[in-house]
């Protein structure tokens, strides 16, 4: 197909793509609980006469697009379907029908621009070589996160693509203009879990109780020293606790504090050095209050790395879709996302999508309960996404 031929298409299919994104936005589901979003999809792939897979770890969906010679080339186009725990404050049409659930980080944009990509290559797969494999994920918003499950599961196998593009909303950007860097991109995340336990006991009564409550304090502050006079220089990190209970009284030390946090980073040897510094510095802090501390350290995603290769295909083809000037170079972000699991195995490029409109005020952040898109982004989305899909089969 033609990058002409391309845009008419997606054009044509427009306002089926947004009654699609519609319903998926006010029937939102949480990690792992996706049982009606992927009967909607399996639905739609159904009627359009697309074979594929469903309940691929857990409640994925996977199936392939064969054109012309669909061994000469593989690869594989992939979107999240889970929505996050936020009460939704739109006011819209189509605003969220499950209480406290809300797709706040634009999964159903995802959803819906991988749907129109499907759609559109296999009305026309006589039109392109090669083989495209579609991903439909569950659960990228929680650990252990969907994309390792489907990964167990063969996901990556029969047929094995050579690469892999996902694309990520990005309110950062305004409409029109599209998000992309080579080489480490996002960070890994791990989630740091503290059990500071001792005799609790009377406040007032000194030599009567162990202080878990300093003890815990104490660790906090301690476990500041990993970033600040440890870290490598050019690794960026962010060792951070938002969480310490402490469940006493004014006058009652209790026998048990608990912490979480988070620790990011960029570098994989980095952060199991991390690890076992958080374990050491924690476990003797604790013994120097007389307390002990149960370190749980919960891996989670790695660092997401975007591919040269895949990265070159992708910014080739969306300079020439959308104009060199509307494709930005990003810098690398201490957020995390899923997607890095398929990057550890084969080639893979993550790209943003721009998505706000400052004249309609379409303005919010994701994972806020006003986050909205312009809908034109649904336009530009699909059709970067097949022509990204067509550029890689036809790179050589």
């Amino acid at each position: 197909m033609k990058k002409v031929e391309v845009k008419k298409k997606v054009k044509n299919l427009v306002p089926k793509l947004i009654n699609i994104r519609r319903y998926l936005h006010a029937n939102p589901e949480l990690s792992f609980n996706e049982e009606n979003t992927s009967k909607y999809i399996s639905t739609l792939l159904t009627d359009w006469k697309i074979q594929h897979q469903t309940n691929v770890g857990g409640l994925g969906i996977v199936g392939t697009i064969e054109g012309k010679n669909p061994q000469s080339k593989i690869i594989a186009l992939r979107a999240d379907m889970d929505a996050l725990a936020i009460i939704e404050q739109n006011n819209v049409s189509y605003s969220s029908l499950n209480d406290g659930v809300m797709h706040a980080c634009g999964h159903d944009i995802h959803m819906t621009c991988l749907l129109g990509a499907i759609n559109i290559l296999n009305n026309n797969k006589h039109d392109f070589e090669g083989t495209i494999k579609f991903i439909f994920q569950p659960a990228e918003e929680n650990l252990p996160g969907g994309a390792i499950k489907m990964i167990k599961e063969g996901v990556l196998e029969n047929p094995k693509p050579e690469m892999i593009f996902a694309q990520h909303v990005f309110p950062d950007l305004e409409i029109g203009k599209v998000g992309v860097r080579a080489g480490v991109y996002m960070a890994s995340s791990d989630e740091i879990n503290l059990t500071i336990t001792g005799k609790g006991g009377h406040a007032a009564i000194l030599g009567s109780f162990d202080d878990t409550v300093l003890a815990a304090s104490s660790i906090v502050v301690a476990l500041q020293q990993i970033v600040s006079r440890h870290a490598p220089p050019t690794v960026p990190s962010v060792l951070s606790f938002g969480r310490m209970i402490a469940d006493g009284a004014y006058n009652v030390i209790p026998s048990e504090v608990t912490i979480q946090g988070t620790f990011r980073t960029f570098n994989e040897a980095w952060r199991n050095k991390v690890h076992a510094l958080i374990t050491n510095i924690a476990q003797n802090t604790a013994l120097a209050h007389n307390t002990n501390c149960e370190v749980v350290i919960n891996k989670g995603y790695p660092v997401l790395q975007n591919n040269k290769l895949a990265t070159d295909i992708f910014t080739k083809a969306a300079i020439d879709f959308v104009g060199e000037e509307n494709v930005i170079d990003l810098d690398i972000r201490m957020t995390v996302e899923d997607f890095a699991r398929y990057t550890q195995l084969i080639p893979g490029c993550f790209y943003r999508l721009g998505t706000s409109n400052k004249e309609k005020g379409i303005i919010s952040n994701l994972h806020t309960p006003t986050f909205n898109v312009d809908e034109k982004s649904i336009e530009i989305g699909t059709g970067l996404m097949i022509w990204t899909a067509i550029s890689a089969l036809n790179n050589q």
